[in-house]
């Protein structure tokens, strides 16, 4: 299973919540998650996408500690059973 594949099955999940899972691309700042889930009533979350057993950059470790601390949720995903879980905890946090 590749990354790309987990991708797309998190955006088509997110849209059949009624959400969207909008592709992060920060110029000015490197190491920011992948997708940014954005769910009815608010809720939102940062998602981290990996190929199976792979795990964070030192920088991306990074970046997930500071959005933590900013009061953010950051979910790391390496495989589509998490999908499911993942969406339910955004939309019920």
């Amino acid at each position: 299973m590749r990354e790309k594949q987990i991708e797309r099955k998190l955006s088509i999940a997110t849209k059949k919540m009624g959400g969207i899972a909008l592709k992060f691309v920060s110029s000015s700042l490197d190491g920011m998650p992948d997708r940014i889930v954005l769910l009815a009533h608010g809720k939102m979350a940062f998602v981290e996408l990996k190929a199976p057993d792979k795990k964070l950059r030192p920088l991306q470790e990074k970046r997930k500690r500071q959005l933590e601390a900013l009061g953010f949720s950051v979910f790391v995903v390496d495989s589509i059973e998490q999908i499911g879980g993942i969406l339910n905890e955004i939309r019920s946090t």
